[in-house]
């Protein structure tokens, strides 16, 4: 494995920082809301609907991130597209695991648990939005000399001959 920082990886990792922020404003949020509209039953939902978004969308980018470890190896493609596909196929298992759980419990209440989905989703996808407009991100991962004339120079004056 390579140190060799991957242009993404500060995107990533600020995008897993604001996403636990919001997630925890949310679920505080939801769980108040979903009780004033439907008892504990909805302060649940509410919580289940906020854990369930954040734990698919922080996979995607923690997948990413730990892929990133490998940057610069010789395998580091097939590396990087194994470990995402390995994160997609979790969140498959678990979507599935959450569907047959949850779909008959007496205590989720539908509408709270959807609209804490759907807010949860679309504050992770203005997160990423803003994140990535806000961020200066090299076009070329490469270290450039730090004096452009350096190479030019023949003696110690610093003047080219």
């Amino acid at each position: 494995m390579s140190a060799s920082p991957v242009s993404s990886t500060p995107i990533l990792r600020t995008v897993l920082v604001w996403s636990g922020s919001v997630t925890a404003a949310l679920a505080v949020v939801g769980a108040v809301v979903g009780y004033l509209v439907a008892g504990t039953d909805g302060l649940w939902s509410a919580l289940a609907g906020v854990v369930i978004a954040a734990l698919f969308l922080g996979i995607t980018a923690a997948s990413i991130l730990i892929a990133n470890r490998w940057f610069g190896d010789a395998l580091y493609v097939p590396i990087f597209f194994g470990i995402v596909l390995g994160g997609w196929l979790l969140k498959f298992v678990v979507f599935l695991v959450a569907l047959f759980v949850l779909r008959d419990q007496p205590w989720i209440e539908t509408s709270v648990f959807f609209v804490a989905l759907v807010v949860s989703v679309l504050a992770s996808l203005a997160i990423d939005v803003i994140v990535l407009l806000r961020m200066r991100v090299p076009v070329v991962d490469v270290e450039l000399p730090s004096d452009p004339d350096a190479g030019d120079r023949t003696d110690d004056s610093g003047a080219a001959s």
